[in-house]
Protein backbone atom coordinates (compact mmCIF):
# COMPACT_ATOMS: atom_id res chain seq x y z
CA UNK A 1 0.00 0.00 0.00
CA UNK A 2 0.96 3.52 -1.03
CA UNK A 3 1.57 5.84 2.08
CA UNK A 4 2.02 9.24 0.10
CA UNK A 5 1.29 8.93 -3.36
CA UNK A 6 3.22 12.22 -4.17
CA UNK A 7 6.07 11.66 -2.36
CA UNK A 8 6.36 8.19 -4.08
CA UNK A 9 5.33 9.54 -7.61
CA UNK A 10 8.18 11.80 -7.46
CA UNK A 11 10.81 9.33 -6.48
CA UNK A 12 9.58 7.24 -9.40
CA UNK A 13 9.89 10.55 -11.82
CA UNK A 14 13.11 11.24 -10.93
CA UNK A 15 14.28 7.17 -11.30
CA UNK A 16 12.72 7.42 -14.71
CA UNK A 17 15.13 10.48 -15.64
CA UNK A 18 18.11 9.09 -14.34
CA UNK A 19 17.61 5.90 -16.30
CA UNK A 20 16.58 8.19 -19.49
CA UNK A 21 20.17 9.94 -18.94
CA UNK A 22 22.14 6.80 -18.19
CA UNK A 23 20.69 5.52 -21.86
CA UNK A 24 21.50 8.28 -23.22
CA UNK A 25 24.61 7.98 -21.96
CA UNK A 26 25.58 4.85 -23.13
CA UNK A 27 25.05 6.05 -26.45
CA UNK A 28 27.79 6.69 -29.41
CA UNK A 29 27.29 10.19 -30.06
CA UNK A 30 30.75 11.84 -28.26
CA UNK A 31 33.04 11.68 -31.30
CA UNK A 32 31.63 8.23 -31.65
CA UNK A 33 32.24 7.20 -28.26
CA UNK A 34 29.80 6.81 -24.95
CA UNK A 35 30.15 9.57 -22.55
CA UNK A 36 31.65 6.97 -20.03
CA UNK A 37 34.34 6.20 -22.80
CA UNK A 38 34.89 10.16 -23.93
CA UNK A 39 35.25 10.91 -20.60
CA UNK A 40 38.27 8.04 -19.90
CA UNK A 41 39.88 9.10 -22.66
CA UNK A 42 40.15 12.64 -21.91
CA UNK A 43 41.23 11.85 -18.30
CA UNK A 44 43.97 9.70 -19.14
CA UNK A 45 45.07 12.78 -22.02
CA UNK A 46 45.15 15.03 -18.99
CA UNK A 47 46.66 12.54 -16.76
CA UNK A 48 49.67 11.60 -19.80
CA UNK A 49 49.74 15.95 -20.70
CA UNK A 50 51.37 16.19 -16.58
CA UNK A 51 53.52 13.67 -16.70
CA UNK A 52 56.34 14.77 -19.48
CA UNK A 53 59.42 14.74 -17.22
CA UNK A 54 62.22 14.49 -20.19
CA UNK A 55 63.15 17.95 -20.27
CA UNK A 56 63.69 18.60 -16.25
CA UNK A 57 65.52 15.05 -16.63
CA UNK A 58 68.03 15.90 -19.05
CA UNK A 59 69.16 18.46 -16.15
CA UNK A 60 69.63 15.54 -13.84
CA UNK A 61 72.15 13.48 -16.49
CA UNK A 62 74.37 16.92 -16.46
CA UNK A 63 75.38 16.35 -13.07
CA UNK A 64 79.14 15.89 -13.40
CA UNK A 65 79.02 12.47 -11.43
CA UNK A 66 76.75 11.18 -14.66
CA UNK A 67 79.09 12.31 -17.43
CA UNK A 68 81.39 10.05 -16.22
CA UNK A 69 82.85 7.06 -18.03
CA UNK A 70 82.36 3.34 -17.14
CA UNK A 71 82.03 -0.40 -18.06
CA UNK A 72 79.40 -1.93 -17.22
CA UNK A 73 78.18 -5.71 -17.74
CA UNK A 74 74.77 -6.27 -18.49
CA UNK A 75 72.94 -9.95 -18.52
CA UNK A 76 69.40 -10.10 -20.20
CA UNK A 77 67.11 -12.72 -20.65
CA UNK A 78 67.45 -13.69 -23.58
CA UNK A 79 70.36 -13.11 -26.58
CA UNK A 80 67.91 -11.92 -28.51
CA UNK A 81 66.99 -8.80 -26.84
CA UNK A 82 70.29 -8.78 -25.46
CA UNK A 83 71.29 -8.58 -29.66
CA UNK A 84 68.41 -5.58 -29.84
CA UNK A 85 69.72 -3.86 -26.78
CA UNK A 86 72.99 -3.48 -28.36
CA UNK A 87 71.82 -1.30 -31.11
CA UNK A 88 70.68 1.39 -28.36
CA UNK A 89 73.80 1.73 -26.78
CA UNK A 90 75.67 1.56 -30.67
CA UNK A 91 73.71 4.43 -31.23
CA UNK A 92 74.03 6.16 -28.21
CA UNK A 93 77.84 6.22 -29.18
CA UNK A 94 79.03 3.71 -26.55
CA UNK A 95 81.41 0.92 -27.16
CA UNK A 96 79.51 -2.25 -26.79
CA UNK A 97 80.53 -6.01 -26.88
CA UNK A 98 78.02 -8.66 -27.46
CA UNK A 99 78.38 -12.40 -25.96
CA UNK A 100 74.98 -14.43 -26.12
CA UNK A 101 73.17 -12.87 -23.78
CA UNK A 102 75.07 -10.40 -22.18
CA UNK A 103 76.59 -6.85 -22.88
CA UNK A 104 79.77 -4.97 -21.79
CA UNK A 105 78.93 -1.53 -22.70
CA UNK A 106 81.73 1.46 -22.10
CA UNK A 107 81.65 5.09 -22.67
CA UNK A 108 79.78 8.06 -20.68
CA UNK A 109 76.66 7.29 -18.81
CA UNK A 110 75.13 10.53 -19.61
CA UNK A 111 75.48 9.55 -23.44
CA UNK A 112 73.20 6.40 -22.59
CA UNK A 113 70.81 8.33 -20.50
CA UNK A 114 70.74 10.92 -23.00
CA UNK A 115 70.06 8.80 -25.71
CA UNK A 116 67.03 6.88 -23.43
CA UNK A 117 65.46 10.20 -23.40
CA UNK A 118 65.37 10.93 -27.08
CA UNK A 119 63.66 8.11 -27.38
CA UNK A 120 61.57 8.12 -24.34
CA UNK A 121 60.49 11.57 -26.21
CA UNK A 122 59.59 10.37 -29.60
CA UNK A 123 57.43 8.30 -28.19
CA UNK A 124 55.67 10.12 -25.52
CA UNK A 125 54.38 12.08 -28.28
CA UNK A 126 53.67 8.61 -30.28
CA UNK A 127 56.05 8.87 -32.81
CA UNK A 128 56.51 5.47 -33.50
CA UNK A 129 58.16 5.44 -37.22
CA UNK A 130 61.13 7.73 -35.95
CA UNK A 131 62.59 5.03 -33.21
CA UNK A 132 61.47 1.77 -35.89
CA UNK A 133 63.44 3.89 -38.49
CA UNK A 134 66.08 4.51 -36.05
CA UNK A 135 66.58 0.80 -34.91
CA UNK A 136 64.56 -1.38 -37.24
CA UNK A 137 62.62 -2.60 -34.11
CA UNK A 138 59.24 -1.99 -33.44
CA UNK A 139 58.84 0.92 -31.15
CA UNK A 140 56.93 -0.82 -27.83
CA UNK A 141 59.86 -3.63 -27.97
CA UNK A 142 62.74 -0.45 -28.22
CA UNK A 143 61.51 0.74 -25.24
CA UNK A 144 60.67 -2.18 -23.01
CA UNK A 145 64.54 -2.86 -24.13
CA UNK A 146 65.55 0.46 -23.09
CA UNK A 147 63.67 -0.17 -19.98
CA UNK A 148 65.26 -3.05 -19.31
CA UNK A 149 68.66 -1.96 -20.24
CA UNK A 150 68.28 0.81 -17.86
CA UNK A 151 66.92 -1.63 -15.03
CA UNK A 152 70.27 -3.48 -15.20
CA UNK A 153 72.65 -0.70 -15.43
CA UNK A 154 71.03 0.74 -12.07
CA UNK A 155 72.05 -2.81 -10.45
CA UNK A 156 75.69 -2.79 -12.24
CA UNK A 157 76.18 1.35 -10.78
CA UNK A 158 74.96 -0.07 -7.76
CA UNK A 159 77.87 -3.22 -7.44
CA UNK A 160 80.47 -0.58 -8.63
CA UNK A 161 79.31 1.80 -5.76
CA UNK A 162 78.26 4.12 -8.00
CA UNK A 163 74.69 5.29 -6.29
CA UNK A 164 74.30 8.66 -7.37
CA UNK A 165 75.03 7.14 -11.27
CA UNK A 166 72.65 5.00 -10.14
CA UNK A 167 69.89 6.68 -8.82
CA UNK A 168 69.72 9.06 -12.02
CA UNK A 169 69.42 6.19 -14.27
CA UNK A 170 66.25 4.71 -12.23
CA UNK A 171 64.72 8.22 -12.32
CA UNK A 172 65.28 8.01 -15.83
CA UNK A 173 63.83 4.79 -16.58
CA UNK A 174 60.79 4.64 -13.81
CA UNK A 175 59.60 8.61 -14.76
CA UNK A 176 60.66 8.75 -18.76
CA UNK A 177 60.79 5.28 -20.49
CA UNK A 178 58.14 3.30 -18.34
CA UNK A 179 55.85 6.64 -18.70
CA UNK A 180 56.17 6.81 -22.37
CA UNK A 181 55.39 3.11 -22.77
CA UNK A 182 52.73 3.12 -20.83
CA UNK A 183 50.84 6.26 -22.09
CA UNK A 184 51.80 5.37 -25.78
CA UNK A 185 49.07 6.08 -28.73
CA UNK A 186 47.36 8.45 -25.68
CA UNK A 187 47.38 12.48 -26.75
CA UNK A 188 48.83 14.48 -24.44
CA UNK A 189 46.24 17.32 -22.99
CA UNK A 190 46.39 19.93 -20.74
CA UNK A 191 43.73 19.90 -18.54
CA UNK A 192 43.26 23.81 -19.15
CA UNK A 193 42.58 22.80 -22.26
CA UNK A 194 39.02 21.36 -21.51
CA UNK A 195 38.61 23.19 -17.88
CA UNK A 196 35.35 23.66 -18.47
CA UNK A 197 33.95 19.70 -19.49
CA UNK A 198 36.36 18.56 -15.88
CA UNK A 199 34.44 21.26 -13.61
CA UNK A 200 31.42 20.03 -15.52
CA UNK A 201 31.78 16.51 -15.06
CA UNK A 202 32.62 16.02 -11.56
CA UNK A 203 29.46 18.32 -10.79
CA UNK A 204 27.36 16.24 -12.69
CA UNK A 205 29.00 12.99 -11.24
CA UNK A 206 27.93 14.59 -7.54
CA UNK A 207 24.50 15.93 -8.68
CA UNK A 208 23.73 12.44 -10.58
CA UNK A 209 24.43 10.62 -7.50
CA UNK A 210 22.47 12.53 -5.34
CA UNK A 211 19.97 12.81 -7.66
CA UNK A 212 19.88 8.64 -7.57
CA UNK A 213 19.98 8.59 -3.15
CA UNK A 214 17.06 10.69 -3.68
CA UNK A 215 15.04 9.25 -5.57
CA UNK A 216 15.03 5.60 -3.88
CA UNK A 217 14.85 7.70 -0.57
CA UNK A 218 11.55 9.30 -2.08
CA UNK A 219 10.29 5.94 -3.53
CA UNK A 220 10.60 3.91 -0.58
CA UNK A 221 8.89 6.44 2.09
CA UNK A 222 6.20 7.03 -0.02
CA UNK A 223 5.31 3.27 -0.14
CA UNK A 224 5.70 3.11 3.46
CA UNK A 225 8.95 1.87 4.49
CA UNK A 226 11.28 3.42 6.81
CA UNK A 227 14.45 2.45 9.18
CA UNK A 228 13.69 2.35 12.74
CA UNK A 229 14.79 0.26 16.17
Amino acid sequence: MIVNKKEFSGGLALLAVFFIVLAVMFQPIFNGKNAMAYLDAMYNSISKGSVNYVAPLRDDVKAPAVKKDLTLKLTYTTGVQAEQSAKLFEKAGVKVSLNGKALEVSGSVADILNASLDDADLMYHNNAEAIESKYGIEARRTTFNWWTSLGLMEKALNGQEEFKVAKVTSTVMKKAVETAYNYYEIEPLNITDELGLVIFSLIFYVVYTLWYGFAILFVFEGWGLNLGH
